[in-house]
């Protein structure tokens, strides 16, 4: 905290004293996600984590370009497709060379879709996709293109990881998978099938279905269904508050086995299920808080909580977007020349803030980083969520997960 006070200063007395990088226009990037509507607590508590990243990161200590800062200019999508086009489109008008998205891969691949086609349109007017939590595999395979770079690590790879704890456990005999009825619902389902069909094909999955998005207000039947099939775990890729409502009436309806998420952290669920949670709820995610890293990433979580006393770090690869951009622009020499920005972040390594390096793979600009398993507890933990005494200890980690996975992309280079 100290040091980002006086770093704080220093870029202060920078423009006190009227130099010319302290007074250039700053690099804008456009935040487009749900800003209001049922998933509106994760878009927000993630544009306050973008904005504490820019500024603590980056403009505290200098900014880019000899003095260029990071400015995050808010767009709300509601979490619908339609809207994030016309969200991006006004970000374009305004001249923001970086879109950053994360909150539903329905939205991340109309997104890449339509960034691809503009840029081969607009070739003096190209603009980068920052994807820092969509991971549908198809963005990085098929769907990929030179224009979009994955922070998170796929649902391939978090299922990889998770399939891996489950495989070991010779409690786990059968197996419900749930999810909601979209992109990424279906890839987590594939994705459980093929690995625990290749690891344990001894375990049956009892229940495999999909429901809407966003929609349901009572998961009764769905629990009860789960609780009826006698499985030993379950695995959803459910978020927002199809995660908390879905979690909360399994365990309300009797289930005692592992829930195996992806998102079952922070924005209020973590407080929601409290004691229940407890035994029962694990994440498969990057940037552990519980042990931490560093010094470094401690003083960053208490400064960060001492500006959103009721926000929560929660996705540690905001931090990786916000400096490996920075590295890049600086790299490239330029903040709008995206292809040389893209090709310095192609197969770019950096050190991350929570330890670890994360490599962005130049095939098929898919980060690699090690992935952790969680557990919900309030035993270890010294950075917990939503203020409640509880957080995520990690439990089992896969160092570089995934590292030498295939890909279908064939990418084509400005």
């Amino acid at each position: 905290m100290k040091t980002i006070m006086k770093l704080g200063a220093t870029a202060a007395l920078s423009l006190a004293l009227g130099t010319t990088a302290a007074l250039a226009e700053n690099v804008k990037i456009a935040f487009i996600d749900p800003l209001s509507g049922p998933f509106a607590s994760t878009g927000i508590n993630g544009l306050h984590q973008y904005e504490f990243a820019a500024e603590a990161l980056v403009n505290a200590n200098g900014g880019v370009l000899g003095g260029q800062n990071f400015e995050i200019v808010a767009f709300d999508n509601k979490i619908s497709p339609k809207e994030s086009l016309i969200q991006l489109q006004v970000a374009i008008d305004q001249g923001i060379r970086f879109i950053a998205q994360g909150n539903s891969s329905g939205v991340a691949n109309a997104l890449t879709e339509a960034i691809n086609k503009h840029n081969r349109r607009n070739p003096d007017d190209r603009v980068l996709f920052l994807n820092y939590s969509a991971v549908d595999p198809a963005l990085t395979n098929d769907k990929c293109n030179f224009w979009h770079f994955r922070f998170d690590a796929n649902a391939d790879i978090k299922m990889d990881a998770l399939t891996d704890v489950i495989a070991a456990s010779q409690d786990i005999n059968k197996v419900y998978i749930i999810g909601q009825d979209y992109s990424f619902g279906k890839a987590v389902a594939a994705a459980a099938v093929r690995f625990l069909t290749e690891k344990r094909p001894d375990i049956e999955i009892v229940g495999n279905e999909l429901h809407p998005i966003g929609k349901v207000k009572d998961f009764t039947p769905y629990a009860r269904k789960i609780v009826a099939s006698e499985a030993d775990a379950v695995i959803t890729g459910n978020w927002g508050s199809d995660m908390l409502n879905l979690g909360k009436s399994v365990i309300e309806n009797g289930f005692e086995g592992p829930i195996f998420t992806y998102y079952a952290a922070a924005d209020g669920i973590t407080a929601a299920f409290g004691e229940t949670g407890k035994g029962s709820l694990r994440l498969v995610s990057e940037g552990p808080l519980n042990p931490i890293a560093s010094d470094r990433a401690a003083a960053y979580v208490d400064a960060f909580k001492a500006k959103y006393p009721d926000g929560n770090v929660s996705q540690a690869r905001i931090t990786n977007v916000i400096e490996m951009l920075a590295k890049a622009i600086n790299e490239a020499g330029s903040a709008t020349d995206v292809v040389a920005i893209g090709t310095a972040l192609e197969g770019m390594e950096h050190e991350s803030l929570w330890g670890g390096t994360i490599k962005m793979r130049p095939q098929d600009h898919q980060a690699i980083q090690d992935v952790h398993i969680f557990a919900h507890t309030d035993e270890n933990v010294k950075f917990d969520y939503d203020n409640s005494g509880y957080g995520m200890v990690v439990e089992n980690t896969v160092a570089m997960a995934s590292a030498d996975s295939p890909t279908s992309c064939k990418m084509e280079r400005p």
